[in-house]
């Protein structure tokens, strides 16, 4: 072959192609789209979106509709094929919700899918009014507890209610347990399924206000993901030389084989604490130190295979068994015993030698008594000496006075002798 002819041969190929694909596409009839797409509220937060089928749809087309929601202007990927002329879908209320749907005839090349028909569900009152931070717990399978935040364009005054629909009720329940804790509100409502079920339908919440300025909220959750166990009870330790039995009491409202526990144990060393998983609600412990304290806490989770939950139960009340010394009282005992045995050698030693003195007084040197006795005779003579001349001397001025006083009385007399003459 000519090679300056292959790329002529090539463009000639492909425009026969193009013509028969031309061909084609013009031969392709277009589906006409559904009618009359409406929707209404099952319960809240629940829509039955409806439409009429086409007109003149030839009987060898496999019809089937295929519609897509989309949630202020953002696909969800919930796209769905099906024959019914109806759909089921939750609702959010505070956003804007477009549903669309089509009619298509599967396994058929003849003909082209219809347009888009869609209609617009439009939320109502103020916007950042609606709450927010809406979080759910499903406690032991038993009562659920929600908690949620007010928009911040909501009012101090706003009175939020919540209502709770799944299926299964004939209508919507009204939670009266609310309460506001520093701008959190919080509502419990009991909630159990029967035993046996394995499947747990998903739960509708709506949270609105009296007021129309408020904006509603809806929201779906899946009761699985929420489960949280009840804190195992009565904890029981039980020593056998180097072994240690640990048991609880199970949950009566979760199904047999629903749960696994952790065992947490430490002999007062935090860093050095050990968790192990059982599937029972009992455990033993071997290979523990008999003169050690040990610490027990449990806490349950539900198995992957009966719930998605990842909630762990709070932990138990801690449990010890076995005594452990503390360092503390050692060290406090080798400081103090030997203060205490000095103290008491010293007090003890001064006694003793008080006893010693009374028992065996000391014996006297004669020397020291003859020299003490000679010694206060010539100091008592020398006093005695003193004395007498004192007692001389004063005897003597005694006298002298008593002669003055005689020599000077006496002119006196004389004189008045003379004068009575």
């Amino acid at each position: 072959m000519d090679p300056t002819r292959a790329p002529l041969l090539c463009r000639l190929l492909l425009t026969v192609c193009w013509v028969v694909a031309a061909g084609k596409a013009a031969g392709a009839k277009v589906l006409p789209p559904p009618s009359n797409l409406d929707y209404s509220f099952i319960q809240i937060c629940t829509l039955n979106w409806t439409w009429n089928p086409p007109e003149n749809i030839s009987s060898s087309c496999d019809l089937e509709y295929s519609s897509d929601i989309v949630i202020d202007e953002v696909p969800q990927g919930k796209r769905e094929w099906s024959k019914s002329r109806f759909r089921v879908t939750d609702t959010f209320l505070d956003e804007e919700m477009r549903f669309k749907v089509r009619s298509e005839c599967k396994h058929d090349n003849s003909s082209e899918p219809s347009r888009w028909v869609e209609t617009s569900l439009l939320p109502k009152g103020i916007p950042g009014t609606a709450a927010v931070d809406l979080s759910c717990v499903w406690h032991n399978l038993e009562y659920m507890v929600c908690m949620w935040r007010p928009g911040q364009n909501a009012s101090s005054d706003t009175n939020y209610t919540l209502s709770y629909w799944f299926d299964g009720l004939k209508n919507h329940k009204k939670c009266n347990n609310c309460s506001v804790d520093q701008g959190v509100f919080r509502c419990v409502f009991n909630l159990s399924f029967p035993k046996v079920t394995n499947t747990y339908p998903p739960i509708s919440i709506l949270i609105r206000d009296d007021s129309e300025e408020i904006r509603p909220v809806c929201a779906s959750k899946n009761p699985t993901t929420l489960v949280k166990p009840a804190t195992p009870r009565r904890v029981t330790l039980s020593k056998t030389n180097d072994e240690i039995y640990v048991e609880w009491s199970e949950s009566d409202t979760f199904p047999e084989n629903c749960l696994y526990y952790e065992v947490k144990y430490h002999n007062g060393d935090l860093d050095s604490a050990q968790i192990i998983k059982v599937e029972n609600n009992y455990t033993s412990i071997p290979g523990v130190d008999p003169n050690s304290k040990y610490i027990f806490k449990v806490r349950a989770k539900p198995k992957p295979e009966c719930y998605s939950s990842k909630l762990y139960s709070d932990w138990s009340e801690e449990k010890s068994i076995g005594e452990k010394t503390d360092s503390t009282f050692y060290f406090v005992i080798i400081i103090t015993v030997p203060i205490i045995v000095a103290i008491s050698m010293t007090i003890l030693l001064v006694y003793l030698k008080r006893l010693k003195i009374l028992i065996l007084p000391p014996i006297p040197d004669p020397r020291e008594i003859l020299k003490r006795m000679f010694g206060e005779q010539n100091e008592d003579s020398q006093i005695c000496e003193k004395d007498d001349s004192v007692h001389a001397y004063d005897k003597f001025i005694k006298e002298e006075e008593i002669h003055s006083l005689i020599l000077t009385e006496t002119p006196e007399y004389v004189n008045s002798e003379k004068e009575n003459r």
